[in-house]
């Protein structure tokens, strides 16, 4: 007999209040197509909000702030880090979520999770580890034959957490972290909502940081762009988010309308040109495909030295999650044990 609190199942209220009171297209948590792994359900808390808990209590989730957003390392406090990009991406999902009517809940956990796999350094510790790769696939068999943070996320989730054990989440939040980015639509309109608001998320953050650390000014941005989306970041967020919200009311998918998607489409690109690539902010950039490279294949000769909670598949396989999982601090100071000189002391 299911246990209850005060003989009162709260899961089953809340279950039916979401049926009361979300859109006909929401995705209904007593509907899941469940987990893995099948265990009790809980008695107050639906199985998405049990998902959020699982990703806030874990520890990969716990690296993300000492994971590069752009900058790395940033000597300001205000800079965003992996983790406060998550916390963007998780409240404007949510805001469009209720906003339709979709369940606040599975947005929340997908957003909460969609950057876990994500390696040190950012994208630039992404393609550095994406290249160790490619250098290895013809020499190693059974090595991973490329990187893809999306993918990593939901290897996290599904094996790397809780010393291999996985958190054993609900497939809709599964599919969500892995078809945040890419070309395959989430199977949720939640997943979708994600998608997009990972974008106007870091588009906009992107910018607000590159004008505080003097890369550019604002009068350096797209003028037609601002002019539809506002001046400031909390404008141009607030009319993405409106946009997304009329274009999607009643449909059967997300979307931002044509001239906001191209608006925010062209933003991505201006950072592109001026900031994510040879802006004076990502004049270190060359040295993380250093650090990478030399952790990896010093890793990869001395496997013997990884640790031993590590999914045992093949050594390649272990070097990367190990490398992936990696906060940037760590990853320094562990290239500078290994292959910086130490002073004698006499």
């Amino acid at each position: 007999m299911e246990k209850t609190v005060n003989h009162i199942n709260i899961r089953e209220k809340l279950e039916e209040l979401e049926k009361k009171s979300l859109s006909s297209r929401a995705e209904l948590s007593s509907n899941s197509k469940g987990r893995a792994k099948e265990i009790a359900l809980c008695t107050v808390r639906t199985e998405f909000q049990r998902d959020k808990d699982r990703i806030i209590h874990c520890k990969s989730f716990r690296r993300l702030s000492h994971k590069t957003q752009v900058f790395l390392s940033p000597e300001g406090d205000h800079y965003r880090t992996r983790l406060t990009h998550t916390l963007e991406v998780c409240q404007i999902s949510r805001t469009i979520a209720r906003a339709l009517s979709l369940n606040e809940d599975l947005a929340e956990a997908i957003a909460l999770g969609h950057d876990l796999g994500h390696t040190p350094f950012g994208h630039e510790g992404e393609e550095a580890l994406d290249i160790c790769l490619q250098k290895i696939k013809d020499k190693y068999k059974g090595a991973p034959t490329h990187f893809e943070h999306n993918e990593q996320s939901l290897r996290v989730v599904d094996l790397l957490e809780y010393n291999g054990q996985g958190l054993n989440l609900t497939f809709e939040v599964r599919d969500g972290i892995l078809n945040h980015t890419g070309s395959t639509p989430p199977a949720t309109l939640e997943g979708q909502i994600v998608k997009i608001a990972d974008r106007i998320a870091y588009v906009n953050h992107d910018i607000d940081d590159a004008v505080r650390g003097g890369i550019i000014t604002e009068d350096d941005l797209p003028v037609a762009e601002i002019k539809l989306l506002g001046r400031h970041h909390g404008l141009r967020v607030n009319s993405l988010v409106l946009d997304m919200v009329e274009n999607s009311l009643d449909k059967d998918h997300i979307s931002l309308s044509v001239p906001f998607a191209t608006a925010l489409t062209n933003l991505r690109k201006f950072l592109f040109a001026k900031v994510y690539v040879m802006s004076d902010a990502k004049i270190e950039d060359r040295k993380v495909k250093q650090v990478i490279d030399q952790l990896f294949f010093y890793f990869l000769e001395n496997p013997e030295q990884l640790p031993d909670k590590l999914p045992a598949e093949n050594v390649a396989r272990q070097v990367c999650d190990y490398i992936a999982n990696m906060t940037d601090r760590y990853a320094i100071r562990l290239f500078q044990q290994l292959f910086v000189p130490k002073a004698w002391s006499l």
